[in-house]
């Protein structure tokens, strides 16, 4: 099935933009595109961060939360499903797109990829969107200049008048929801990584703890990395066809964290080594710690990685 990303995330948006006030995000017009922050200048919260992880999603995929004591975390999870897991999480939130100029720079997730669709897993799926609307989500501390705006409408082909983006710190409540509800998303990206063929996927679902949010950038981003790397479980259905029988015992122990050799310690500490660079980390760690396949055509469910809980609690103070 084939969606217009661009335009499902503009409807929701538009409702967004109905009850400002009540999800704490205030709203800004610069350079003639609509800016809706929910967490530099704006209170924000947990709402709110629901409301950006959906349109993250392109609204292909609810998204929760709930107060649970599970696996020795006693706090909040963070949980995402979605029966379009590869368009939502692949077509739109992955974070593949740099915003940057001047000495702004962002990582943009959200449909506005999918408006450029340049990205190599963009083209390996065929999506790219012929549209005259924008919608994106900047993980930033700073709202976008005249000059980010003027660069992003160049790049993305369209008028400034029809790009909106949704801002948000991860040192905030809303930036710090969004970004853990991607544990669904890490996964499927390192399926695509190892070459899985995603046209097995049928639906997915994932969970993470939610860490309090800190002041501190790089303790903030940590926690928020840990909840995934260290914390998170996937769930992914799938069908597999004739002569793939093989296919999940053999790529399956790629996919969780601990198949990086940085896997096991505290991402801070990783980032920090890594110059706060994130292109510097191995790119295999950004992944759930934990993958479960449920293969429809065989009846069997196999599990892979396990969370190391003991570290999620010291690193999200729990």
């Amino acid at each position: 099935m084939n969606f217009v990303l661009n335009h499902r995330a503009s409807v929701l948006v538009s409702q967004i933009c109905d009850c400002l006030g009540e999800l704490g995000i205030i709203r800004h017009e610069i350079g003639g595109s609509l800016i809706l922050d929910a967490g530099i200048k704006a209170p924000g919260g947990l709402q709110a961060g629901l409301e950006l992880a959906r349109v993250c999603l392109a609204d292909l995929a609810k998204v929760d939360l709930a107060p649970a004591e599970l696996a020795g975390w006693q706090g909040p999870w963070v949980s995402v499903r979605s029966d379009h897991p590869v368009s939502a999480c692949l077509g739109s939130q992955y974070a593949g797109m740099q915003v940057s100029a001047g000495k702004y720079f962002a990582m943009g997730s959200g449909p506005m990829r999918a408006r450029l669709g340049t990205e190599p897993v963009l083209k390996e799926l065929a999506i790219q969107e012929e549209v005259d609307v924008a919608v994106g989500v900047l993980e930033t501390g700073k709202l976008p200049t005249v000059e980010v705006i003027e660069w992003l409408a160049g790049k993305l082909g369209v008028s400034p008048g029809m790009i909106t983006l949704l801002v948000a710190p991860t040192t905030s409540i809303a930036g710090m929801v969004q970004v853990v509800a991607r544990s669904l998303e890490t996964a499927l990206h390192q399926m695509h990584e190892i070459g899985f063929p995603l046209n097995a996927v049928v639906s997915g679902m994932g969970c993470a703890p939610l860490p309090c949010p800190h002041p501190d950038t790089i303790t903030a981003i940590g926690r928020s990395n840990d909840a995934i790397l260290y914390g998170a479980r996937v769930e992914i259905f799938l069908r597999t066809q004739p002569g793939q029988e093989d296919l999940v015992n053999s790529l399956g122990p790629k996919i969780p964290s601990s198949n990086s050799p940085a896997h096991g310690k505290p991402f801070a500490e990783i980032f920090r080594e890594a110059g706060g660079d994130f292109y510097k980390i191995d790119p295999s760690l950004f992944a759930p710690a934990q993958v479960v396949f449920h293969d429809l055509t065989t009846g069997t469910s196999t599990v892979f990685g396990e969370p190391m809980m003991d570290l999620v609690r010291r690193s999200l103070g729990g």
